[in-house]
């Protein structure tokens, strides 16, 4: 892939997260409405540079260093980057109007275990984690997958920490969830058999 195929792709990418920042002020707008509520909103300003960071580190990284980079090492991280889409996009839908990019929740309304979410609790990060480390290396931008990787990696410790505990005071979350996985499902022989 060229540097300006790749630096098209990663506009493409920025637009789609300024319009997915949009929707999710129209769902908080509807959420507080409903007598909804944000919790660790001093999160918001470290998630918001480590994403502005990540999308302006590798292309800086990739003009700068231009990194040789085997085709199919590229293929795979494409891959990559599209499964933490699609994981992504399929939490949103089934979040629907109750998906944000705070963490919001209205007490005593029931959490989504319906969707994606019958499998992993938290589809959406691991998306988030795929994208970070895969999309920089698409054209071998290395140090900002794993400079990304590392600080998503702190600041998800303490967001779900945050996130689970807000649900679990607002619609008894661990009632609901049980022991389904955060991250990787779990596929037992009934569960594949039918």
């Amino acid at each position: 892939m060229s540097r300006y195929a790749f630096t098209a792709l990663v506009l493409v990418v920025a637009a789609q997260r300024l319009c997915e920042l949009s929707k999710s002020k129209r769902n908080e707008a509807r959420i507080i409405a409903a007598g909804g509520r944000e919790h660790a909103p001093e999160q918001m300003w470290w998630m918001r540079m480590l994403h502005a960071g990540w999308l302006a580190g590798m292309l800086v990284e990739v003009w700068l260093f231009d990194a040789a980079l085997p085709g199919w090492l590229a293929v795979v991280a494409l891959a990559a980057f599209f499964l933490g889409q699609a994981l992504r996009l399929s939490a949103m839908r089934a979040l629907g109007p109750r998906w944000t990019v705070k963490i919001m929740t209205v007490p005593g309304h029931r959490a989504v275990d319906t969707g994606i979410f019958r499998y992993i609790r938290h589809p959406n990060y691991l998306g988030v984690v795929l994208e970070l480390a895969a999309l920089p290396i698409v054209h071998g931008a290395f140090v900002t997958a794993g400079v990304a990787s590392v600080l998503n990696g702190l600041l998800l410790r303490a967001r779900i920490r945050a996130e689970e505990r807000a649900l679990d005071e607002d619609s008894a979350y661990r009632a609901i969830v049980g022991d389904r996985p955060r991250f990787l499902p779990r596929f037992s022989r009934s569960a594949v058999d039918g």
